[in-house]
């Protein structure tokens, strides 16, 4: 199964990516993970990256494009994958429809975890003191929600109009968002 989940910064994207790819046997992959570990390892991509999200920004197209299409190419996304954190513009959905029908697929869902934005940015705020995430105040926060609303919120109606779209509330307990998402997979 191909998948992508969308829902803005904090709504449980990753914690979800990560049990409903177990459940189906598949890598959750999040472009965010790719990039901290760069930044971790001081990349030449990483210093880029880091001095992009310390500004509230996204990492362009470009390079974002160039590591998915990498990462897609590996063995372990044969038979499906779950991509978290990519599409996030129009131009990234094209991107990505290339690659698919380069190998002659097709993505089979998209999720969409609702979530309230408030309460959002009180979960990042409180997973950056935490983690320790220097690059999550509550300003960057905040520039963060408001690209994700200008960007990445309109793919919901492009996926939708294909068929493939599947909104899920993703407030309350982790357990309860995983079952609710389960269910409207199917699986």
């Amino acid at each position: 199964m191909r998948l992508i989940i969308l829902g803005p910064p904090g709504a449980g994207k990753g914690t979800q990516a990560a049990r409903i790819a177990v459940r189906l046997g598949i890598p959750a992959i999040s472009t965010g993970d790719i990039f901290r570990a760069n930044i971790r390892d001081e990349t030449p991509l990483g210093k880029e990256v880091k001095e992009i999200l310390a500004a509230g920004g996204y990492v362009t197209d470009e390079i974002t494009i160039a590591i998915v299409e990498d990462r897609l190419e590996q063995p372990d996304c044969e038979p499906g994958f779950l991509l978290d954190g990519f599409p996030r513009t129009t131009s990234q959905v094209d991107a990505l429809d290339a690659m698919l029908a380069s190998h002659g697929k097709a993505l089979d869902r998209v999720l969409e975890l609702t979530v309230d934005e408030e309460a959002v940015v009180v979960r990042l705020l409180k997973r950056a003191s935490l983690e320790g995430r220097a690059d999550d105040t509550e300003d960057v926060i905040r520039e963060r929600q408001a690209i994700y609303r200008r960007e990445t919120a309109p793919l919901a109606a492009v996926y939708a109009g294909r068929g493939l779209l599947v909104q899920v509330d993703g407030m309350g307990e982790v357990d309860d968002v995983t079952d609710r998402v389960v269910t409207a997979l199917g699986h």
